[in-house]
């Protein structure tokens, strides 16, 4: 069975039809509209779609699938085995909860840790048992600069490029530079090592925009062998959230 799977984010929508569990198409667009959705039916002809939205308006996006699709909304109640004991449910990010549906999907049988690095970077953690409680929530790399800026009288506005590695802090900006993207990669491995005492077995996986430059920099640590990187975790979860 062929599934249409999207998740619109803060920035940009993520898009993928599924064969199953096989990603067979993937797309990434500033914003979803019903052409879009019309060449993805007619050239797929998915039996099942499902929607995530933190940010644009998507009724008639719905519409258009209820007409097309067997079409579900995304929610926190949508489980798929994975047992929810966060305790505001209603304000759980539902990108984090897909995160959650797809990290089970994996079928790893052990502890994962989710560090999803996107606006702001979050870590949640599906225990061995599948229950998930909570996590962290932090600033991601952009909102790190950005306040740096803003929230002071001198510090310059940064251009980041994650192709230049994490720099040594000789002047202003490479000072800036280098306590972000130290202090994160610090914050990782700290949240690997804490999340280690809590499970005997763990993997861990990044996901997100900034996902293939923390997962570089982190080839180096000592954690290196618990960690993959899935830039389609919460495709893969959506997906999980309305497999048969």
């Amino acid at each position: 069975m062929q599934r249409l799977t999207i998740d619109i984010g803060n920035s940009s929508a993520k898009i993928a039809v599924f064969a199953d569990r096989e990603i067979i198409h993937h797309l990434r667009l500033l914003k979803v509209g019903i052409i879009d959705l019309a060449y993805l039916i007619d050239r797929f002809s998915p039996q099942k779609a499902i929607i995530s939205s933190v940010n644009q308006e998507i009724t008639p996006l719905e519409g258009y699938l209820k007409k097309h699709t067997n079409y579900t909304r995304f929610s926190t109640s949508l489980t798929n085995g994975v047992i929810n004991r966060y305790q505001t449910p209603n304000t759980l990010g539902l990108d984090r909860w897909a995160a959650m549906l797809g990290a089970n999907g994996l079928g790893f049988g052990k502890a994962c840790l989710v560090i999803d690095a996107g606006t702001c970077i979050t870590y949640d953690l599906l225990t061995g048992k599948s229950e998930y409680f909570g996590g962290s929530i932090s600033p991601g790399i952009k909102m790190r600069f950005k306040s740096m800026h803003e929230y002071t009288g001198r510090l310059p506005e940064v251009s980041w490029d994650a192709n230049e590695g994490i720099p040594e802090g000789f002047d202003t900006i490479s000072a800036m530079k280098n306590g972000v993207l130290q202090g994160i990669i610090n914050e990782i491995e700290g949240y690997i090592a804490l999340n280690n005492i809590k499970e005997s077995t763990l993997k861990v996986i990044i996901t997100g925009g900034d996902a293939n430059f923390l997962f570089k920099q982190l080839q180096n640590s000592i954690f290196a062998p618990q960690i993959i990187k899935d830039p389609y975790l919460v495709l893969k979860g959506l997906n999980e959230a309305i497999a048969d």
